[in-house]
């Protein structure tokens, strides 16, 4: 009877587990209380690879780039210059705080927050 009772649990936890899974890819907050907004992500589909600027803007310094099909995490979106008749840029976070345009960008998941 017991090993009846491990074994649903175990599957229980399993289907949770893989339930859970299914949800759009975003981080865990890692903040006490669970604050921390979450972190989106996207692929770069520029074939030449993407440039990541300071601001969001066409003119704005560049800071470092992504090649082509690296998958990014995004914290933000907001309006900025507009590239190819899309004006939304996203807020990467990996370590180096940079301003990619969503024209290059493919959501994987849920679509970013507003900043």
């Amino acid at each position: 009877m017991s090993l009846t009772i491990r074994l649903g649990t175990g599957v229980a936890a399993a289907a949770a587990l893989v339930a859970a899974s299914a949800l759009p890819a975003v981080a865990q907050s890692s903040t006490p209380g669970g604050d921390k907004p979450p972190v989106y992500k996207g692929r770069v589909i520029a074939k030449s690879g993407l440039l990541l600027r300071d601001a969001p803007a066409r003119g704005a310094k560049v800071v470092r780039s992504e090649p082509y099909h690296a998958i990014v995490p995004i914290f933000c979106k907001t309006s900025g210059d507009s590239v190819g008749g899309n004006s939304y840029w996203y807020l990467l976070t990996d370590g180096t705080w940079a301003w990619g345009s969503a024209k290059y960008i493919a959501n994987i998941g849920a679509v970013p927050r507003w900043c």
